[in-house]
């Protein structure tokens, strides 16, 4: 009977462990973030003036009273004026490779009511009524065969509220542009190689899962810069360090 409960609980382990490693697995390949499938997708851009179903100028965003002049000026969606997936006028000083969905976790004053319950990074990323804690999420949205990456900058289209959508199993509601629920910017279209109004998947995914591409180049806000002027700073001052010995 002894050994009968000793083989039990044995078998109850490798169960138990088994259901964890499961879990630890999941996590790691971003599973934690699942794929909304066939999201109608319209471009957007920084400095887009109001036309046709847009009747908000694009000047500032959700998260950034002054947008454009933040992202060093107007972000031509015009194929003949671009070039490496930027403006052919100046560099961009924030990541051009930016998106929008329809949530804002901002309020007033402070965050939505319903904004620690539902974001799922929001006690880690959180850093004072002030700052939104979904600005600069990195997201990634696939056509076809590609993916590519972009980080969350602006509410919309055209909802600030719709978190069952964005966080949740719902889907995008009915609106004036086919029911899109993801707005991306010039260069996210340039490199899916996207139509005006199309349709594409998208899910967050943890910085450690994006990879190196042109979306890791640019920006004051890009993880990656970001990252890397640390890095080299550190290095910097080990350098000196060493030499001071």
């Amino acid at each position: 009977m002894k050994a009968i409960s000793i083989l039990w609980i044995g078998a109850l382990g490798a169960v138990i462990a088994g259901c964890l490693n499961t879990e630890h697995s999941a996590l790691g390949t971003g599973e934690r973030y699942p794929w909304k499938k066939n999201i109608v997708t319209t471009v957007f851009w920084i400095g887009e003036r109001p036309s046709g179903n847009n009747s908000v100028p694009n000047r500032k965003s959700s998260w950034d009273k002054d947008w454009s002049r933040s992202y060093g000026g107007f972000d031509d969606p015009n194929p003949a004026h671009r070039s490496n997936y930027i403006p052919v006028k100046f560099t961009p000083r924030q990541n051009p490779f930016y998106c929008a969905l329809p949530y804002n976790d901002k309020a007033a004053t402070g965050h939505r009511t319903e904004a620690p319950r539902i974001v799922p990074w929001f006690k880690e990323a959180y850093q004072g009524p002030g700052v939104s804690t979904c600005k600069d999420r990195w997201v990634a949205i696939r056509k076809g065969n590609r993916t590519v990456y972009a980080q969350w900058e602006d509410a919309g289209p055209f909802r600030t509220d719709y978190w069952q959508y964005v966080f949740g199993n719902q889907r995008p509601k009915p609106n004036l542009n086919k029911g899109a629920g993801l707005d991306v910017s010039p260069a996210v279209r340039d490199y899916l190689g996207l139509n005006g109004t199309d349709v594409t998947d998208w899910r967050f995914v943890e910085f450690s899962e994006v990879p190196r591409g042109p979306w890791s180049t640019l920006g004051e806000n890009n993880t990656f810069v970001i990252n890397d002027r640390k890095t080299g700073g550190e290095l910097a001052e080990a350098s000196q360090g060493a030499d001071a010995q």
